[in-house]
């Protein structure tokens, strides 16, 4: 993600989210602006959700608090949705080890 032209809100959920998780490069932060102010959809590796949301919510809530601050300090609202994975990508195999192995079922 080119940080440059980014709003500092973002530059910190960014900063903050690569802290937190283990799976830093799965990061995935989308902004969308509308008359309701600004919606940042967080995405990250499916390893990482319970790492990003915490216990009864307590980590996500204060990131969410923390980004709200700074976006009302520069004049926008900001609200945060954090992005379900799918069924696929909870799933622990990689496209690479489904290849793997239907080469292996096939060589028997």
């Amino acid at each position: 993600m080119a940080n440059n032209n980014l709003p500092p809100y973002q530059k910190l959920l960014e900063e903050i989210l690569r802290s937190l998780v283990n799976n830093p490069e799965s990061i995935q932060i989308n902004r969308k602006i509308d008359e309701m102010g600004v919606l940042l959809t967080i995405k990250v590796h499916p390893q990482d959700m319970g790492i990003i949301i915490g216990r009864k919510g307590s980590t996500l809530n204060a990131i969410k608090h923390l980004i709200k601050a700074v976006g009302i300090k520069n004049h926008a609202r900001v609200n945060i949705r954090v992005e379900e994975p799918s069924f696929i990508e909870k799933s622990t195999l990689t496209s690479e080890d489904v290849i793997k192995n239907l080469k292996e079922k096939l060589n028997e």
